[in-house]
């Protein structure tokens, strides 16, 4: 087993869900982290929290994404002690609306698009040259089931999330040759903010997304991203697809009650 403590570990989207449980999982491992999110205040909270209980060495970044100057720009004003990342998380994605494409909404489109790749990719792309100059480093994306298995009215969430599959097989290939480690995790239903944030914080049509079944918590990907992160050297994890157990495909779900 290999060991994260100390390592720098940048995780986006770490407001919430999914990058705020990878935040404390690596926390309490030992890591160093740079967390980065829009929602500034609750990165501060989280901050805070980890420190106390852990000690933690937290470097904080108002950050949107989808912003190429400004991902440019924030990583590149890093203070040196803090510029090598060793692991990367691309955490922070979304989705809006569940409509058929012909009557989707293209602003939800956009900021899918811009977020779920567009984000990935200029994070993605400020980070790994100097992985691959220092020979070393991790780069994790979340992924979905979506991005495997289509569904009716997700078309443009699923294919936003077909293109992290393919960016990351293909992130891969072109990497090989260093020692620059890449992984894909895809989850199934995990209940966060997600469909909060999907149904433009329609909370009640939200609940019904995780009605009558156990679905996957942030802290059940957060292990597994762990996991990943802290294999030897020589084993690279390169995709693992996490469902609950009453879920079998993107649509197909065991209800009980």
């Amino acid at each position: 087993m290999g060991s994260v403590k100390d390592r720098i570990v940048l995780i986006t989207g770490a407001s919430s869900g999914i990058g705020a449980s990878c935040a404390k999982f690596f926390a309490e491992a030992g890591a160093k982290l740079i967390l980065a999110a829009r929602r500034f205040d609750r990165l501060e909270t989280l901050a805070a929290d980890l420190h106390r209980h852990h000690g933690t060495d937290v470097r904080l970044l108002k950050l949107d994404v989808r912003d190429r100057q400004q991902v440019a720009e924030t990583l590149a004003a890093l203070p040196e002690n803090w510029k090598d990342i060793d692991i990367l998380i691309n955490n922070a994605g979304l989705s809006r609306g569940l409509d058929k494409l012909q009557e989707g909404d293209i602003d939800d489109w956009e900021e899918m698009i811009d977020a779920n790749v567009k984000g990935l990719l200029y994070v993605t792309r400020a980070v790994a040259p100097g992985m691959v100059e220092r020979d070393g480093g991790h780069i994790i994306n979340i992924g979905s089931i979506a991005g495997r298995h289509a569904y009716p009215n997700g078309n443009v969430y699923c294919a936003s999330k077909a293109a992290v599959r393919a960016i990351t097989q293909g992130l891969k290939q072109d990497l090989l040759g260093s020692s620059v480690r890449v992984s894909e995790i895809d989850p199934g239903l995990v209940e966060t903010e997600f469909s909060d944030v999907r149904f433009h914080g329609d909370r009640e049509r939200a609940k019904k997304v995780y009605e009558n079944l156990t679905p996957l918590t942030p802290e059940d990907i957060a292990d597994i991203v762990l996991f990943c992160a802290s294999r030897p050297p020589h084993v690279n994890i390169s995709e693992v697809l996490v469902v609950p157990t009453e879920q079998a495909t993107a649509t197909q779900v065991v209800r009980r009650g």
